[in-house]
């Protein structure tokens, strides 16, 4: 904690000026010492001390004034030494933190590099592999919504023309349906590709 102030210009003016002349000699000396002291440390009780007689004196001065560019002079606070144990758990844990960070960041690459044309063919196969299958699944799912329907119509039209009729019917609405599910799947997986 601060017990003294550096001295500033205008109290070293007032002190040597003579715009102190008004206090007891004891207290002037006492302050001239500590001005020529090394540092021109005054301590905080000697300010008490003054600014109580410069009020009992009556003088115009006031101690804000005469302060006006003087510093607090503040100790330099000692550092303890720190404790080797405790300086090594630390260390650890500052390890310990750093290594989980490092597995949070890294845990989902992989040590398999994915680059070059081996790997760029397999996933080229890939998407073609799911368009075929894709086109696939379509004619299969027509060609049985028609079926389904030609056969099923035996029961209910006799002619083979309406039969057909009602297939195609049937076929085309199934078709469009699974096209707009296709359209739909692949806008989605887009930016897969």
């Amino acid at each position: 904690m601060a017990s003294a102030v550096r001295a500033g210009r205008r109290l070293r003016q007032a002190v040597e000026g003579g715009e102190l002349a008004g206090l007891p000699a004891g207290l002037r000396a006492e302050l001239e010492a500590a001005l020529a002291s090394e540092g021109a440390l005054v301590a905080f009780s000697l300010l008490r001390r003054m600014h109580a007689a410069l009020r009992e004196a009556g003088s115009p001065l006031y101690l804000h004034e005469l302060l006006e560019g003087s510093e607090i002079d503040l100790p330099e606070v000692p550092v303890p030494p720190r404790n080797p144990e405790l300086v090594a758990r630390l260390e650890r844990i500052k390890a310990k933190l750093a290594n989980e960070e490092y597995r949070r960041m890294t845990r989902n690459v992989t040590g398999q590099e994915m680059n070059g044309t081996l790997a760029e063919f397999g996933r080229q196969v890939r998407s073609v592999k799911a368009v075929v299958l894709t086109i696939f699944n379509f004619i299969v799912t027509v060609v049985a919504a028609f079926a389904c329907t030609y056969l099923g119509s035996q029961y209910v039209f006799v002619e083979t023309a309406a039969r057909v009729l009602s297939a195609v019917i049937v076929a085309s609405v199934v078709g469009l349906a699974e096209l707009y599910v296709m359209v739909r799947t692949l806008e989605g997986d887009l930016g897969k590709l």
